[in-house]
């Protein structure tokens, strides 16, 4: 099994400068890359005699000219323009596949990593080892005990990160007796409702953060409108490619601010998502939960910034991944099946129910409903089915 452990990192100034100096030699070297990639990729295709662009060409090619046309690269470690370019192949791996869209270039301030193979940096304790620059202070030792593979170090916000992909071995497969089951049911005014008729609410981090979020906003529109005017510019006029506006200080801070309280948004969010995740994992060894089709529901446009707001594919994500560190088993059911519509005691369908009717009572048995645990149950029923051998819990 392979695992990533992002850790935050304390580097000093002359620290913080290489990272900032290998995150720009990345950028520029997938940028090159990808220029280059498609211009080959053109002459191949007037002249089927010349070779097809790949990423092990285009590593060569940086390779024999990086000294001699782009010395600065020299600067940091060897590993930030070459990884660089293997992402690029990848990204067109994705491409060809169909699993992804087509590589575009990237922009500075944006995303800004570099990645570091297994063999040019060392963890020891709570410092790591980096080429060209020596001892960085970690916030805190790795957990994962194995073979470590590759190392990635990026900036969010003002923070920077080192994620370490280490590979542990797989956990044995248990089976236990009377194992739990439980259907996990996703919402906006609940994260999630449990089979048992436990509710947890999520923290809504954007919502609370939205009315400050948009001060900032403003407050940043405000001055490049006025950066504009100093530039000889309307203040309404989009600013022209060829015109470079300066950032003053005051705008730098701002945008920093904006930055960081995007991070604190994801933080608390990601922190919730993992305390109900591991809770999940913890208590019970077998977990339903619905195939949602997030993409489709984000066109319900007063619903996308809540359903956002959530993070239900992280919340996947994490459970998947927890899950099978632990042996224990997540069954998906199909997004077709209608939990919400199903009575969960004697099995009949509403055919409608608007998303506004949040109690029902059955028209055949006349049990009334809370409509997220009615899905939750008829959730762990299916689980029930489709997994012999495991009991559910009693709500």
């Amino acid at each position: 099994m392979i695992l990533a452990h992002k850790i935050a990192l304390d580097p000093n100034n002359r620290q913080e400068t290489y990272f900032r100096k290998a995150s720009g030699v990345a950028r520029f070297a997938y940028n090159w890359a990808l220029d280059q990639w498609q211009q080959q990729y053109e002459a191949w295709k007037d002249d089927p005699t010349l070779p097809q662009p790949s990423e092990a060409a285009m590593r060569r090619q940086l390779n024999a000219l990086k000294r001699d046309v782009f010395p600065w690269m020299l600067e940091v470690t060897k590993n930030a323009p070459q990884m660089a370019i293997i992402h690029l192949g990848q990204a067109f791996k994705n491409f060809f596949a169909g699993t992804a869209e087509y590589p575009t270039f990237k922009k500075k301030g944006r995303h800004d990593s570099f990645t570091l193979t297994n063999d040019q940096f060392t963890v020891k304790g709570q410092k790591v080892y980096i080429p060209k620059l020596g001892w960085v202070r970690l916030h805190e030792p790795l957990r994962f005990v194995g073979k470590v593979l590759s190392g990635t170090i990026s900036r969010t916000a003002d923070r920077w990160f080192l994620s370490v992909t280490v590979e542990i071995p797989d956990p044995p497969s248990i089976r236990r007796e009377n194992q739990a089951v439980v259907g996990v049911d996703l919402g906006i005014s609940a994260l999630a409702t449990l089979s048992t008729g436990e509710k947890i609410v999520g923290p809504k981090a954007y919502a609370a953060a939205l009315t400050q979020l948009r001060r900032l906003s403003k407050h940043f529109s405000r001055q490049m409108e006025a950066a504009k005017v100093r530039a000889g510019l309307e203040p309404s006029q989009p600013i022209p490619k060829e015109v470079h506006i300066p950032w003053s200080w005051n705008m730098q801070k701002t945008q920093r601010r904006i930055a960081r309280l995007h991070a604190r948004i994801a933080n608390i969010r990601a922190d919730a998502l993992h305390q109900l995740t591991t809770d999940l994992v913890q208590r019970f060894d077998v977990i339903a939960i619905e195939d949602l089709n997030v993409a489709g529901m984000l066109k319900n446009h007063p619903l996308a910034r809540a359903i956002t707001d959530m993070g239900f594919g992280e919340f996947r994500r994490q459970l998947e991944y927890k899950a099978a560190q632990r042996g224990t088993t997540v069954v998906v059911v199909s997004r077709w099946y209608p939990s919400s519509t199903t009575c969960s005691a004697c099995g009949y369908k509403i055919p409608k129910m608007p998303l506004s009717m949040r109690h029902w009572t059955c028209p055949e048995c006349h049990t009334h409903h809370d409509r997220d645990i009615n899905a939750a149950i008829n959730l762990r029923t299916v689980a029930e089915s489709s997994v012999g051998g495991f009991q559910p819990v009693p709500a």
